[in-house]
């Protein structure tokens, strides 16, 4: 009896520390990807493989296992990023809006007096000390940052991750990579500058990068098989073996993830996942250098019987002529979405396999509207509305399918810190609001607005009052058929009370965070400080010029036809 006795406190001394176990907690963030290209979203127009729209069928992604996720899970209705990649991951990055961040747009991150006394863009660390990386620290958590940094600093240590796999790594870290050509580069031919492809030595019409799908540029950061801090990939025997023309970089980064994933479950430590994926951005296509693909293709999966079969890329060829032998997919934004279906369910499946999948919550959302529709667009919510989804079986979570309720990516950061017991400091700024009284409770609404930006112009609505970067308000209680088509008001004396209220609510709002003009940088000294102006005044004025240019290049172009 007493045997039993013991066995039974044991179980429940077991169960109990289980139940009070911190989850693990995976974000996913897609690189450009409008809520509309999710099915889930029921929109009737998306992207086709050029871009802007389509309802062509075809072209529809196709996404099984983020339809369950979602469905048994939760998704958003209306989440909003900013309208493009530097602002929309500083948001992120931060839990803050861009009067603190001051990274205001992809052009436009704000200057500050760096460490060498020199004008320097204002990292991240240095506006916002907290980070999503600091805070999942402070909340006992391990942590891995894996895929694109768009950080524009080599201080990928001061962030707070405990390891990393940058796809493209920063060349000033560990300087040249040894092990690919697949770059688009500024160089000199003949005393002039111009855009070549390293594998091909052609020049090209397309802006500089490191190629991060086909043969990727991977940077390791504190990885137990590197020598230093930062280590250029593949960095064994092993895997400088494997390395080549079939090496998909999305496929490495989870491949990483999952290493990283095994080894903190068997130290028995909570941890969390930041996936920056590339899928869903556009890219230089090097295995079909002349094609002018916007979205290069994938490794062929096929849905069937409930479950994805990957067809194994065999790619071979040089210096521009490759061949893919059928196993890599024609472009489209539609192909990187599925790819991203297929890699949700090998998250699932490894969650089963380490028997952590009811206690890990997964959050998969993007950074901004699709390129070609709505990123960099300050057009209604056509560069803010972004898919949000949480999946945690498990947890005690309260909502399941849609929710008509209004999220920002600022949200993330206090989300983990709660989910950590992490408490941020009453001091220190944070536009995000925490979800997880409303995940966990009978709570009906999460916020009242949300907000988005693109330099000086501002994007904030409400349940049903939205004014858009060009100062046009619309009426949103309705939503379209396209999730874009929103009624514009003209004449407010023709609305609903509710709505003035909601618009003058919103207007008190803006001012606080409309500091583009006045507060654009951070601390510079004088000189400094004249001198970022007296640059940004002739960039304005080279910009007027260059519209000038075209306007009338467009206005004789019109007069001929």
């Amino acid at each position: 009896m007493k045997k039993i006795t013991i066995l039974f406190l044991m179980l429940a001394n077991l169960l109990a520390a289980q139940k009070n176990k911190k989850p693990n907690i995976i974000v996913v963030l897609a690189d450009d990807i409008s809520a509309r290209e999710l099915p889930i979203y029921k929109s009737d127009t998306w992207s086709p493989p050029k871009g802007g729209d389509t309802q062509d069928l075809k072209y529809r992604a196709h996404t099984p296992v983020l339809d369950e996720i979602a469905n048994k899970g939760l998704y958003v209705k209306t989440a909003w990023a900013a309208v493009v990649c530097s602002p929309s991951r500083a948001m992120m990055m931060t839990g803050r809006y861009a009067h603190l961040h001051k990274w205001w747009g992809n052009k436009t991150t704000g200057k500050y007096t760096n460490e060498e006394g020199r004008i320097g863009t204002l990292p991240l660390y240095a506006s916002s000390p907290l980070t999503i990386g600091h805070i999942a620290k402070q909340g006992g958590y391990t942590s891995i940052w894996a895929g694109k940094t768009q950080m524009r600093n080599p201080n990928l240590d001061k962030f707070g991750f405990d390891e990393g796999v940058f796809t493209p790594g920063e060349s000033s870290l560990g300087g040249d990579n040894p092990f690919t050509d697949f770059r688009v580069q500024t160089q000199k031919v003949d005393g002039k500058k111009v855009m070549l492809n390293n594998d091909t030595k052609q020049k090209v019409d397309y802006y500089d990068q490191a190629g991060w799908y086909w043969k990727p540029h991977v940077m390791l950061m504190n990885h137990p098989t590197s020598k230093k801090e930062f280590e250029w990939w593949p960095n064994t025997e092993k895997s400088k073996k494997e390395y080549g023309l079939n090496t998909y970089g999305p496929d490495v980064e989870l491949d990483f993830i999952f290493d990283f994933m095994d080894r903190k479950v068997k130290e028995d430590k909570p941890f969390f996942v930041y996936h920056t994926t590339h899928l869903g951005h556009d890219g230089f296509d090097f295995l079909n250098p002349s094609s002018h693909n916007k979205w290069p293709g994938t490794p062929k999966i096929e849905w069937k019987n409930g479950k994805y079969k990957r067809t194994e890329p065999n790619v071979t060829g040089d210096n521009g002529v490759y061949n893919t032998h059928g196993t890599v997919t024609e472009s489209g934004i539609h192909r990187h979405i599925n790819y991203l279906d297929y890699q949700m369910s090998l998250y699932l499946q490894k969650l089963k396999e380490l028997k952590i999948d009811k206690n890990t919550i997964v959050i998969f959302c993007a950074d901004n509207g699709t390129s070609g529709y709505g990123k960099n667009s300050a057009e209604s919510q056509k560069g803010t509305h972004v898919p949000f989804i949480v999946y945690a079986p498990g947890l005690g979570l309260t909502k399941k399918g849609e929710q008509d309720v209004l999220v920002n990516l600022a949200d993330v950061l206090p989300t983990i810190a709660e989910i950590g017991g992490v408490t941020i400091p009453k001091d220190y700024e944070i536009n995000g609001v925490s979800l997880w009284p409303f995940l966990t409770t009978n709570q009906k609404e999460h916020r009242d607005w949300i907000y988005g930006y693109k330099d000086g112009q501002q994007i904030i609505r409400s349940k049903n009052v939205l004014k858009d970067g060009f100062n046009k308000w619309y009426d949103v209680s309705e939503t379209p058929s396209d999730l874009i088509s929103y009624p514009i008001v003209k004449d407010w004396n023709t609305v609903s009370k509710e709505l003035k209220t909601e618009k003058e609510t919103l207007e008190k709002i803006l001012p606080q965070f409309n500091t583009f003009k006045t507060q654009r940088h951070g601390p510079l000294t004088a000189k400094q400080k004249q001198q970022v102006e007296k640059q940004e005044a002739l960039k304005a004025e080279k910009l007027k010029a260059l519209k000038a240019k075209k306007r009338a290049k467009q206005k004789a172009k019109n007069k001929n036809k």
